[in-house]
């Protein structure tokens, strides 16, 4: 970050256009469900700092805080019945985030990839991508609108379909990717890149399989890493090689400063 005599420059973006992927349970912090107003606050403020830095930022949420389909299913639910329920669970949080963003000032639009119009427009590619150049935030709700579909390829499809540069993965309180759970495991090593095949092979928890296989079929990079940092979505915007890259090959990682492929251990 430059500083200039008087006041403090703003860094610009790399990243023209972002995915930012939040998971359903990050949003109820230290409850046992629902939506912890504090975490929203949070993130509304995390949001309004990188306002001014030229990203076009749009969201995809999770709702694991409030309903999991594949539970449901095991409890003798019908499987798509309780994926629709899912949903309407990612509808509520992107509604609770949005009220939070426009607390801070910020301009937003909610997209809905089922129809409920009365709270949120349909999901249309061409007009999302209108919402984005016109600097307004755009949250997209309901996953893709089909059962046995994860939100995590909810974030890789809308990424793709709306020419997104990377697909940040925002992981509560983890910094990166490791070999194995860095909140149980004191001595579990980090990654600081990974090519998407090896992500694939050693069946790490970046994302789900086909949500991973769309990105690595098309060369979209995925960052993860802990939004629950002060400062680190604004970092990454930046250029700053925090979190793990997950991208084509080492020489792509290295060019945006993520280094070699080893293993750090976790702090």
């Amino acid at each position: 970050m430059s500083w200039g005599n008087k006041e403090q420059l703003i860094p610009q973006s790399i990243y023209k256009r972002v995915i930012l992927k939040i998971s359903g349970e990050s949003l109820k912090g230290n409850s046992a469900f629902g939506v912890d107003p504090d975490v929203l606050r949070y993130l509304a403020k995390e949001i309004r700092g990188v306002g001014q830095m030229g990203a076009q930022l749009a969201l995809v949420l999770g709702g694991g805080n409030f309903w999991r389909g594949e539970e449901w299913e095991a409890r003798g639910m019908d499987r798509a019945t309780a994926d629709y329920a899912g949903m309407l669970a990612i509808l509520m949080n992107a509604l609770a985030l949005q009220d939070a963003l426009e607390r801070e000032g910020l301009v937003t639009r909610a997209m809905s990839a089922l129809d409920v119009q009365a709270v949120a427009e349909p999901y249309i590619r061409r007009r999302a991508i209108h919402h984005l150049e016109e600097g307004r935030i755009v949250l997209f709700a309901a996953g893709v609108g089909n059962p046995y579909m994860t939100t995590d390829t909810a974030a890789a499809l809308r990424a793709l379909e709306i020419n997104a540069e990377v697909v940040l993965m925002a992981k509560n309180r983890v910094d990166g990717v490791y070999d194995s759970d860095p909140n149980k495991n004191h001595a579990a090593k980090k990654f600081t890149h990974l090519r998407y095949i090896e992500a694939l092979n050693l069946h790490l928890e970046v994302m789900d399989a086909t949500a991973l296989s769309l990105c690595m079929d098309n060369t979209l990079p995925i960052i993860v890493f802990d939004l629950f940092k002060p400062g680190n979505l604004a970092s990454i915007l930046a250029g700053e090689p925090l979190g793990t890259l997950i991208t084509v090959d080492k020489a792509t990682a290295e060019a945006k400063g993520y280094g070699a492929p080893t293993q750090t251990r976790a702090r």
